[in-house]
């Protein structure tokens, strides 16, 4: 098998987020738990968009946060998803080009619209997300080129792809080509909710080594192995033999492995802003270092400063030059 020629390649869902700022009682009036990801019809989208106030529109979508800010950091990346020729996939295919990102799926020309994210940030930074998954729903085995994906050192997977059974199909196959072609696969468990739909597949895909490297956040890793505890928590995942990386937030990371935990402190931040993309932000650090072949903790740190640029500004999207941000924090990439 030919030598890598893209350090990391994304799938997911092709999103853009329309972002705006609310307080707690909008929350309960629309019925909406705090810091949750939930799936909406279009009917549902329409109706909680006229119920916002200001917003932001930006290109999101949780593997093309971690791909652009791969790609920010110097990584030679990709990505993977499904859009429809209309004026929110236009952007969308805009936005992840400029950032020379690499993406060449084809348009659906028909079926629902381009899936929209509305987002929801209260004054405390957290994010409450309400998805209207639209065409990206539509990726399948089709959109999944044999050649690019062994073209990729890194596979990067998101768990909200899960869902629709095509995408799910379309997930399993780039893992299967890329295990042929001895690349690794990555997978971020993406929400707590998906995980507890999803749980027994997940480790299915664990343990039967589909997946290499895992990226958790904290409640993400209770939901998988149904503890409340960390550290049983921990214990249960550094059985698994792979590479798992877990955010606390303002407590940074732990990176486990069978044969050691490691825990990285987060960078400091001025003020929270918006916690959107900060687990996206983190993956796009780690991966870029262990891309470039740093080790744990390096990788770990970088992740961190990624993530720390993210939540200081609205939206899921880089706002600085991370590559230099990282020269200047003393990053050698």
């Amino acid at each position: 098998m030919a030598s890598p020629t893209l350090d990391l390649l994304g799938f997911g869902n092709a999103i853009v987020d329309v972002l705006g700022q609310v307080d707690d009682d909008f929350l309960l009036a629309q019925g909406l738990h705090k810091g949750s990801m939930t799936l909406i019809d279009e009917a549902r989208a329409t109706s909680l968009y006229g119920a916002m106030g200001p917003v932001t529109v930006v290109s999101g979508g949780s593997a093309a946060n971690t791909i652009i800010g791969a790609a920010g950091l110097g990584c030679k990346t990709g990505f993977v998803g499904k859009l429809k020729s209309d004026p929110l996939g236009t952007q969308f295919a805009h936005d992840i080009r400029g950032a020379k990102v690499a993406f060449t799926t084809s348009f659906a020309e028909d079926g629902p619209a381009s899936a929209t994210c509305l987002v929801l940030v209260t004054p405390d930074g957290q994010r409450t997300m309400n998805t209207y998954l639209g065409a990206s729903a539509n990726l399948t085995e089709a959109d999944v080129d044999a050649e690019q994906v062994q073209s990729a050192a890194i596979i990067y997977l998101e768990g909200y792809l899960w869902d629709p059974p095509a995408a799910k199909a379309a997930f399993l196959k780039a893992s299967r080509i890329a295990r042929d072609a001895g690349r690794q696969v990555a997978l971020t468990l993406s929400d707590t909710f998906c995980v507890d739909r999803y749980r027994e597949e997940f480790l299915g895909l664990i343990r039967d080594k589909s997946v290499q490297i895992l990226f958790a956040n904290e409640s993400e890793l209770h939901a998988l192995y149904q503890t409340s505890d960390f550290d049983t928590a921990i214990a249960a995942l550094r059985q698994e033999n792979i590479l798992g990386v877990v955010t606390r937030s303002e407590h940074g990371s732990v990176v486990v492995t069978s044969e050691n935990v490691l825990a990285v402190p987060a960078f400091p931040v001025d003020q929270v802003v918006d916690t959107t993309g900060a687990g996206d932000l983190f993956a796009g650090g780690f991966l870029t270092g262990l891309s470039k072949n740093k080790d744990h903790s390096t990788a770990a740190r970088l992740g961190a400063l990624a993530a720390a640029e993210i939540i200081q500004h609205i939206g899921a999207r880089p706002q600085k030059d991370l590559a230099y941000l990282a020269r200047q924090n003393g990053f050698d990439l």
